[in-house]
């Protein structure tokens, strides 16, 4: 069956594409776009008049928290969140019991998403067995298994020998290695941002030198390794800065964020509201403002939801006991209309690339653009939809997101995965 989207508003930085226009899909396949020229007929019509039409996003990593963990979320609940997200591939975090170290464990995944038929998933293998930090990995049977990269999520790598020794060995295959840069003697104590705020309630802080520091060392290992090296969640200023002089000086070092470092600062945790708890901890706002320098200057290339799902009792403790973590996939859209949209720090033009071009390039996958040929992975945006977060309703187990009941301009009414409507919010 041929399919036409038309009269949208099509947004596809890959191919430098921001125009009025339609395309046509054929077989899973983009089979041709648009413009000023007229449309072929089709076996069913989507009018996207008023909406825009962009490639599906892609997140870098994800906690899908199976196996393991299923009382957070699975495999089939975090993808059927990813598409309500505009997700149409996620890579899917290694910090599952047991931890996706070897082979079997990447194919499970891989198998179970198959099951849930829902977005793309994609296996990141973990840099060490079992997290510990002491001995790699099966790195090479790993990409087999069709790793995308490879990662010890929240767990940083302290042992510089053993960042060296992953650097090093998957450069030879080259995924890259995505690191929580953090030092844990400094941040493994604390439960939110070090700074006047901290002081003022009493609570033990995370210094933004634990960033900073591993972060630094992260590049130095880079650049004397030749390998490529993804700081996830970057939130400092200053290291923020020491991205921006690695990659001006060719070191091959990426970053991304996550809005909801932009919506809130440290100054939410006089509530002591778990929920607002999370890993890096949320900045104060000179922070903040680095971050939106480094989006509009390309410093950071990619947004990622941090998606951390947990089951709402476990939230329902005091601070210091709660785990770290926001659920994300299903708000990320909203809360960028609101901190980068609205206030004019980005274009939609440059906000889609960094869900699309930029992950897309990270982890070397052949998705992110509306080029015909590629695949149909297409979400669909009324930027102008006002609606209210409604935790409730997620389709991800779990409900631990601190905008719950919040406004919300701008909403994903579609996503696509292969010319095949997975989610929608009306009638198309």
């Amino acid at each position: 069956m041929r399919t036409l989207i038309r009269n949208g508003r099509l947004i596809d930085p890959g191919n430098s594409v921001d125009s009025l226009g339609s395309i046509l899909i054929e077989n899973g396949n983009i089979a041709g776009v648009y413009f000023a020229d007229s449309p072929p007929d089709a076996d069913r019509i989507i009018d996207a008049t008023g909406l825009l039409v962009c490639p599906g996003f892609i997140d870098a990593h994800v906690a899908v928290r199976e196996p393991g963990f299923e009382e957070d979320e699975t495999i089939a609940s975090a993808t059927a969140a990813a598409l309500a997200g505009g997700f149409t591939s996620i890579a899917a975090l290694p910090d599952t019991n047991p931890v996706v170290d070897n082979r079997g464990s990447a194919e499970f995944v891989k198998r179970q998403a198959e099951r849930a038929a829902n977005c793309r998933v994609f296996p990141l293998g973990a840099v060490t067995k079992g997290h510990k930090g002491e001995e790699l990995a099966e790195i090479g049977l790993l990409v087999e298994a069709d790793a995308v990269g490879f990662t010890d999520a929240k767990t940083p790598i302290a042992n510089a020998e053993v960042m060296r020794r992953a650097l090093e060995y998957t450069g030879m295959f080259g995924p890259p290695v995505l690191h929580h840069s953090m030092v844990p003697e400094l941040s493994e104590s604390g439960v939110m941002h070090e700074g006047f705020e901290s002081t003022r309630l009493g609570l033990v802080g995370i210094p933004a030198a634990a960033s900073d520091i591993m972060t630094g060392r992260d590049i130095a290992l880079a650049e004397l390794t030749g390998g490529r090296v993804h700081i996830m969640c970057i939130s400092t200023r200053e290291a923020i800065e020491r991205v921006r002089l690695a990659q001006s000086r060719g070191v091959n070092v990426s970053a991304d964020m996550t809005p909801h470092y932009l919506l809130f600062t440290d100054e939410v945790m006089r509530s002591f509201d778990t929920l607002y708890k999370c890993n890096p901890p949320l900045r104060s706002q000179e922070h903040v403002d680095a971050l939106i320098g480094g989006l509009c200057d390309g410093t950071i290339s990619i947004i990622s939801a941090d998606h951390q799902p947990l089951a709402i009792e476990k939230k329902a403790v005091e601070l210091d006991m709660a785990p770290f973590g926001i659920c994300g996939l299903e708000t990320l859209l909203p809360i960028c209309v609101e901190t980068l949209i609205t206030p004019g720090h980005l274009t939609w033009s440059q906000l889609v690339a960094c869900l699309t071009v930029g992950p897309a390039q990270l982890l070397s996958l052949p998705y992110g653009t509306l080029g015909p040929g590629s695949a149909a992975d297409i979400t669909l945006i009324d930027p102008t939809e006002q609606w209210t977060v409604d935790a409730a309703s997620f389709r991800s187990l779990s409900r631990n997101t601190p905008i719950d009941g919040r406004p919300a301009t701008g909403r994903v009414v579609a996503t696509m995965v292969g010319g095949d409507i997975r989610f929608s919010t009306r009638d198309l």
